[in-house]
């Protein structure tokens, strides 16, 4: 059962291929992400059942050694975090916006799935650091109180590895934002 997923973040992209081979050998994962990501970094980003993903982060970090900047393991990972990362999501209506921005992607990952299990929320994007200089953003929406909510149990998910950017709650957004209109 794919229930979980990992993932390391690299300083090294010649280190990044290494690992991901070694995260592939070790266990029973599928690769979801194995590419670059800015500025110079690379990330792997496997799923799995929950023994397995163990197993294979834990290979991919002793590989990694100096070269891993963040990792993560989420045990049951929520169904909307996978259509999110993918950018297939499709949201009709938006209420309140909510934006969580962190310095690396396992955190954003991490901060996502959070929100989605806090509050009545949905993902809109999890940006994994192309274009916008490693770092990560992940954008929900819903009511006010439950964006809220989701904001501050994201946060709260990573604000002890010292990765959070920032984090807003916008009301009653205007919709040329939501539409990437300049």
């Amino acid at each position: 059962m794919v229930n979980a997923i990992g993932c390391i973040e690299l300083n090294s992209i010649a280190r990044g291929y290494l690992v991901a081979d070694a995260m592939l050998k070790s266990a029973n994962v599928e690769i979801l992400f194995n590419r670059t990501i800015c500025p110079g970094k690379f990330m792997v980003m496997v799923s799995g059942d929950v023994a397995a993903i163990n197993a294979a982060v834990d290979t991919g970090l002793r590989v990694g050694g100096g070269e891993v900047v963040d990792d993560l393991i989420i045990a049951n990972v929520h169904q909307d975090v996978f259509p999110a990362i993918a950018g297939t999501r499709v949201v009709e209506h938006t209420a309140a916006l909510g934006i969580v921005e962190t310095f690396s992607v396992a955190a954003i990952v991490e901060a996502a799935d959070a929100a989605v299990k806090a509050a009545n929320i949905e993902l809109l994007e999890v940006h994994m650091a192309m274009a916008i200089g490693g770092k990560g953003f992940v954008t929900l929406t819903g009511d006010v109180a439950a964006v809220q909510a989701a904001v501050e149990a994201a946060a709260d998910r990573i604000r002890g590895k010292g990765v959070l950017v920032d984090k807003v709650v916008i009301a009653q957004p205007r919709k040329e934002i939501l539409e990437g209109k300049v």
